[in-house]
C-alpha cells in the first residue's frame, strides 16, 4: 500500500495549488492532508470520508480550502485557493479506516502517509 501526493510548488500570495494524492493498492475510508513549516509539528489540514463525501478542516483553511475524492481511481484533492504565505509547509497526504471522529485531526491516527510535497507561498 503506498500513497503518493504531489502537485506542490511555488506560488505568490493569493494564488492557487492543487494537491494530489493516490492511493495504491486499496482505498481507505478516510484520506487526509496535514502539513509541517520548518521548526513546527504536523498539523491537521482537512479530511474527507469516503461514505457520503463529508469533509473536515482546520479553521484557518476553510473557505479556502477544497477536498474531493474520486474513489473510482483511489485519488484525493487538495484544491488550495487565495494562499498566504503561513500556508508554506511540506503537505502529506494520509490515509486510514476506521477512524472516529474525535480522532480524525490526529496524526498518530493514520497508518499511511505519503512522502510530502512542498508548497511555497511567496509575498
Amino acid at each position: 500500500v503506498q500513497l503518493q501526493a504531489s502537485g506542490g510548488g511555488l506560488v505568490q500570495a493569493g494564488g492557487s495549488l492543487r494537491l494530489s494524492c493516490a492511493a495504491s493498492g486499496r482505498t481507505f475510508s478516510t484520506m487526509a492532508w496535514f502539513r509541517q513549516a520548518p521548526g513546527k509539528e504536523r498539523e491537521f489540514v482537512s479530511c474527507i470520508f469516503r461514505s457520503g463525501g463529508h469533509t473536515y478542516y482546520t479553521e484557518s483553511v476553510k473557505g479556502r480550502f477544497r477536498m474531493h475524492r474520486d474513489n473510482a481511481k483511489k485519488m484525493a484533492y487538495l484544491y488550495m485557493d487565495s494562499l498566504r504565505v503561513e500556508d508554506t509547509a511540506v503537505y502529506y497526504c494520509a490515509a486510514d479506516n476506521s477512524l472516529i471522529l474525535s480522532t480524525i485531526r490526529s496524526a498518530p491516527a493514520y497508518g499511511y502517509w505519503g512522502q510530502g510535497t512542498q508548497v511555497t507561498v511567496s509575498s
